[in-house]
C-alpha cells in the first residue's frame, strides 16, 4: 500500500533539522516531490539506465549483504529477523549511515529500492532505522 511506505516521520536532530524520507521503487516515474533521489540497493536495477533512474547518490555500502538479501528472500516471516541482522550490519558501518543521515537532515530524500515487494524491502527497513536513530527494532 503506497500510503503507507510514504511520507515520514520527524526525528529531531541536534541541529532542529529534520528527517523527511519516504520511499519508492526505483522503476516508478521520478518526481520533483521526491528530493535527493537516492538508490540502497547493492546492485543496479535491471533494465534501468542511469539517465533514466534520475539517482542522484548509490548508496549500495549500505544495501544488505549478499548473504543476508540471499538468506531473506522477501520471505515475510522472515522480516522481523531481517531488520534485526540488516541493523546489526548497520551499526557494523555506522560512520557510514552518520554521515547519511546528517546528510538527510533538513532535506526531502527519497529512498529507492528495485524489489517488487512494496512492504518488506531493505528500503522500508534503512528508513526505519535511520528514524530510530540506529535503535533495534
Amino acid at each position: 500500500m503506497k500510503g503507507d511506505r510514504e511520507g515520514s516521520t520527524a526525528k529531531k536532530g541536534e541541529d532542529e533539522r529534520s528527517l523527511n524520507m519516504s520511499i519508492k521503487r526505483v522503476y516508478e516515474k521520478p518526481s520533483p516531490d521526491d528530493g535527493y533521489r537516492v538508490l540502497v540497493d547493492r546492485l543496479w536495477p535491471r533494465g534501468l539506465t542511469r539517465e533514466k533512474a534520475h539517482i542522484d547518490e548509490w548508496l549500495k555500502e549500505a544495501a544488505p549483504s549478499r548473504e543476508l538479501r540471499r538468506w531473506y528472500g522477501h520471505d515475510a516471516e522472515k522480516w522481523p529477523d531481517f531488520k534485526k541482522r540488516y541493523s546489526e550490519e548497520l551499526g557494523r558501518n555506522a560512520d557510514l549511515v552518520d554521515a547519511f543521515r546528517k546528510k538527510a537532515l533538513g532535506r526531502k530524500i527519497t529512498l529507492l529500492y528495485s524489489s517488487k515487494e512494496e512492504r518488506y524491502n531493505n528500503a522500508q527497513a534503512l528508513m526505519e532505522y535511520l528514524e530510530s536513530d540506529g535503535e533495534k527494532k
